[in-house]
């Protein structure tokens, strides 16, 4: 050869012959002990059986790979993907073949599970905003409070009282399905509660001009199930801070009347400005929120999901309408508690996911779902305790409808919807009844018929909440 000869395509910046070798990339390193030993030249006679020192040391080597194993296949595939070779298993450790070695391993390590790392606490509740949302559960409250001179509690109450009822379970119901439409967007639910409240509104409204006859308390009947729509809508979407700058007319008013009378001018328009204030933030949330893009193809959800949600709160609104009849001061209290009762309810699903970790049966799991439940509700009903002897209230009858109306929220918080809102339909439906027709026994009715929901209600949780699977 009298010319230089390039052995890649379009290489002349060579000018000799050049033999290139292929790139071969570095092997991993195996562990020493699925080498074989070929350094030196070794006669090995043929062993009878394995060779138990060479097996228990290699068990102690690897002790803590196969601790957590919970099959001798799983040894198998470690020593496979480590390398260890057919001859080496049989030279060294006297095996026929992998799977023998790796079984022989599998019984002398003693089985180890180790604790999995500690993960944060995806239920940790924000205690502000549950709290905030009690108070705002009580502050429409203050605007009875305001012009109690201005309008007649009994001939006026049972329109306003028939409406509440209406908006308390429509409300439940739409307050559901939106939470459905937002998990597929913001967008989707902004519609759905664009829709559904000046329906509920428009519902509750006709409901109570029936007892009203058409008179002016349908107007207030309509203002407050405007209210109770919008004030929906603002709890739904999570603003419950503009909820409170907007009622803050009311909480002025209110504040000041132990040392001023406002007058009947005053006495009315803090109400309606707070009202007016709240149907504006209301327009402006859901304005902001449609604005998002909408998903493509989205599917609407079933009505029929919701409906327990809307007869349960037919129900609770039932049972504390009874508990007022008696003791009004006991019905704010309870809708005071509501605030704790939702920072509990997320407590009790972190306290769940902590048991489920700590326990490896499920009778296990199911003594400590119950100590669980029974920590969360003595929680949520010892503080319940003074209030109602404060406000000179049964503390029986309140602490077994709250008992009642927590266990259910628990329930629906875990999807289980129509358990709660059947038994809780029962216990209105019976106290209602014997109250109304003034039947045997009369006003201990009410807490009978809370006593039986709360056990009912408990009963189910456990048997639904005390598996590990609807908390996994």
């Amino acid at each position: 050869m009298s010319g230089p000869m390039s052995l890649e395509p379009g290489g002349v910046e060579h000018e000799t012959l050049t033999i290139r070798l292929a790139d071969r990339r570095r092997p991993r390193r195996r562990p020493g002990w699925a080498l074989a030993d070929d350094t030196t030249l070794t006669i090995r006679l043929p062993r009878q059986g394995p060779d138990e020192a060479a097996v228990s040391e290699l068990a102690a080597e690897l002790a803590n790979r196969i601790g957590p194993a919970v099959h001798p296949y799983e040894v198998a595939a470690f020593l496979e993907a480590e390398g260890l070779s057919a001859t080496v298993i049989k030279e060294r450790y006297g095996h026929p073949n992998l799977f023998s070695l790796a079984a022989a391993l599998y019984e002398r390590v003693p089985r180890t599970f180790p604790e999995p790392p500690s993960q944060p606490d995806v239920w940790r509740p924000d205690t502000v905003r549950c709290l905030l949302r009690g108070v705002l559960f009580a502050l429409p409250g203050l605007a009875y409070l305001l012009t109690a001179p201005l309008w007649n509690p009994g001939g006026h109450a049972p329109a306003l009282i028939v409406a509440g009822l209406v908006s308390w379970a429509w409300g439940q119901a739409l307050g559901h399905r939106a939470h459905l439409r937002m998990a597929t967007g913001r967008h989707e639910a902004a519609r759905t509660l664009l829709t559904g409240a000046p329906l509920g509104a428009v519902v509750a409204t006709a409901a109570a001009a029936l007892p009203a006859g058409g008179g002016p308390v349908t107007l207030v009947a309509a203002a407050q199930s405007a209210y109770l729509a919008a004030a929906g809508v603002l709890l739904v979407l999570a603003r419950e801070r503009l909820l409170l700058a907007a009622l803050s007319p009311l909480i002025a008013g209110a504040a000041a009347l132990p040392w001023w009378e406002p007058g009947p001018l005053l006495r009315a328009g803090l109400p309606a400005l707070a009202l007016t204030a709240t149907l504006a933030v209301t327009g402006r949330v859901l304005w902001t929120a449609l604005a998002v893009d909408a998903v493509p193809g989205a599917t609407r959800p079933r009505l029929l999901p919701s409906l327990p949600y809307g007869l349960f709160g037919l129900a609770a609104g039932v049972l504390v309408l009874l508990e007022g009849r008696e003791e009004p001061y006991a019905v704010i209290v309870l809708t005071v508690s509501m605030g704790p009762a939702e920072w509990l309810l997320y407590r009790y699903r972190g306290l769940s996911v902590a048991a489920l970790r700590a326990v490896a049966t499920p009778a296990g799991f199911l003594l400590r779902s119950a100590g669980v439940l029974g920590l969360c509700l003595l929680a949520y009903l010892l503080p319940l305790l003074p209030a109602a002897l404060l406000t000179g209230a049964d503390p029986a009858a309140l602490l077994l409808l709250a008992a009642a109306l927590w266990t259910a929220l628990l329930l629906q918080a875990f999807g289980a919807a129509w358990p709660p809102a059947l038994i809780c339909l029962a216990a209105a439906g019976t106290a209602g009844t014997i109250t109304l027709l003034r039947l045997p026994p009369g006003d201990p009715a009410l807490p009978l018929s809370c006593a039986a929901a709360a056990l009912c209600l408990s009963a189910c949780a456990l048997r639904v909440l005390g598996r590990p699977a609807p908390h996994a």
